[in-house]
This record gives structure tokens, sequence and C-alpha cells, in this order.
């Protein structure tokens, strides 16, 4: 976005662009996953692109005038941090893609809001208001109807359903019990992203042990996608946004992501979107926008 279209519209106005940007990002990047898994395995080719965003944004941070050095005692903290908001949340993600498809991962990791609301009562002593369990209710029923009424969930896919959870459920502990690193915005992604993504390209290559030589020309261009849009260019933006609205409007507006991922799903790869994909998407989002709903 030019200088001269932000100065033409309002602070907040230009906050809403750049998280639109940011959602279409991050939604495409489902099915792109989806896509990379037919070529290269889940951890290495995660940990890869993350590992190339992290150069990324130190160059930017580096550009910027940003301070990379990181203090001794923030050393536990953004180890943490990266394994709650890279290796959990990016790798378990990617895994879960492995049984499910993009837009049923899409929808179980975006519940990570009702995960916080519940963890924040044991662990903030924060009890959860009428409309956090009406919220809850409504999130229940939309997974139950994205797989088929919930209790003949298929066996193959438990796995799947597994990480996609366990990924948001660990995100959610994170945001409650781990401060932000006291880092510019920059340096810290950059610095999480190497910290989490260097097992994942460890574990990958023991235990997956990907080829090369597997990945086609697409397979090479959603690997280009993925380290700049979602790593590089939606951070950018999600933090220029921030930068211009509150934080509660962010987190309602990122609610668009599993929108575009599910239906980004159905145009890239030809996953089905039906009755039972929009009732399952329409209830898991209205859910979702109770709890995120200023308290």
């Amino acid at each position: 976005m030019s200088a001269t279209t932000s100065r033409a519209l309002s602070p907040p106005t230009v906050g809403l662009l750049y998280l639109l940007v940011t959602s279409a990002g991050w939604g495409v990047n489902w099915p792109a996953m989806k896509l990379l898994l037919r070529e290269w395995p889940p951890l290495f080719a995660r940990g890869l692109a993350g590992l190339a965003a992290a150069a990324i944004l130190a160059i930017v941070a580096w550009r910027i005038g940003e301070r990379l050095t990181v203090p001794r005692a923030l050393y536990g903290r953004l180890a943490a941090m990266s394994f709650v908001n890279v290796f959990a949340w990016m790798g378990f993600t990617t895994l879960s893609l492995r049984w499910l498809s993009a837009g049923q991962g899409a929808l179980l990791v975006y519940t990570m809001p009702i995960w916080a609301m519940l963890l924040a009562w044991p662990v903030l002593g924060r009890p959860p208001r009428g409309r956090d369990l009406a919220g809850l209710a409504l999130c229940i029923a939309g997974i139950a109807a994205l797989f088929g009424g919930g209790f003949a969930l298929a066996t193959d896919r438990l796995p799947g359903v597994f990480f996609a959870l366990a990924a948001a459920v660990l995100f959610a502990l994170g945001t409650i019990v781990l401060k932000p690193v006291a880092l510019p915005p920059f340096a810290a992604v950059a610095w999480q992203l190497v910290i989490g993504c260097t097992p994942m390209v460890v574990l990958g290559v023991l235990f997956e042990h990907p080829r090369v030589d597997a990945l086609s020309p697409i397979g090479l261009g959603v690997m280009a996608y993925m380290t700049i849009v979602p790593m590089g260019v939606c951070y950018l933006s999600w933090f220029a946004a921030l930068r211009r609205l509150p934080a509660e409007t962010a987190s309602v507006a990122t609610l668009l992501t599993p929108i575009i991922g599910v239906s980004a799903a159905a145009i890239v790869i030809g996953e089905p979107f039906g009755g039972k994909e929009l009732l399952a998407l329409v209830l898991t989002i209205a859910g979702l926008a109770m709890v995120l709903r200023k308290r």
C-alpha cells in the first residue's frame, strides 16, 4: 500500500485493509500446505519454509534498525514462546493435514479462542460468561456438523484431530501464561521461527527422509509462497494493522482466515464445500465471534 493511499484513508480503514491482506494470506496457506504435502513431508517442509522466512524477517529487522540480540534473561520465555507459537502451532497444524482436509484443519485450529476462554478459568481465575458458554456450544455444534455428526468420527482422522486441537490448545495456553518478550516485533518473530523451526527440520531429516528431487515446479512455487506471504508479508501487515486498530478488532477480523481457508481449499484443490461445510463454518465462526466480543 502506497504512502499516498495511506494518507488518503483513515488509520482504522488502512488497518482493516492490512488485516484483509493478513487473513487472505494465512487463509490461502491452508490449501497451499495441503498441496505441498503431496511432494514433501510436513515437518521438513514447514520447518524449512520457516527458517527461510526467519532470514527474511531478520533482514527486515536489521534494515529498519531493530535490535536482534536477545538478553539472557529472556532465553527461557523466548524458548517457551517458540514452542507454542511455532513448533506446536505451525508443526502440529501441518501434521494434522496428513489426516484432515484443509478445511477441517483450519476450522479445528481456529477454535483457539474457545480454549483460551476455558483455560483462563483455572489459570487466571476468570470464569466464562454466559455468552462464552453459548459460543462454546456453537463451536461444538459446528465441529460435529463438519465431521458428520461428531460421534462417528473415522479412526483414520483421529491423529489429525489430535494434532489440530493440540496446536489450538497449546497456542491458547501460551497467550494466557506467557507475556510477550521485550524485543522489537520482527526480531521477536524471526527468533521464534529459528528456535521453533530448527527442530522441525532436524526431525524431518531424521524421521521423514525427504527427497529434494521430489519437489516439482508447483511445489517450489508453494514453498516460495509459504515463505514469503504467510510468514513474511502477513506478519508485516499484521503488525501494521495492530498499530492502527485495537487488538480486539484485529482478533475478530482474523476470523476471516478460516473462512478464506475453507473457500480457497474448495477452489484450489477441489475440497467439498456443500451444505455440511457451510453449516459448520457458520456455527463455528458465530461461536468464536461470541467468545471474542469485549468482556
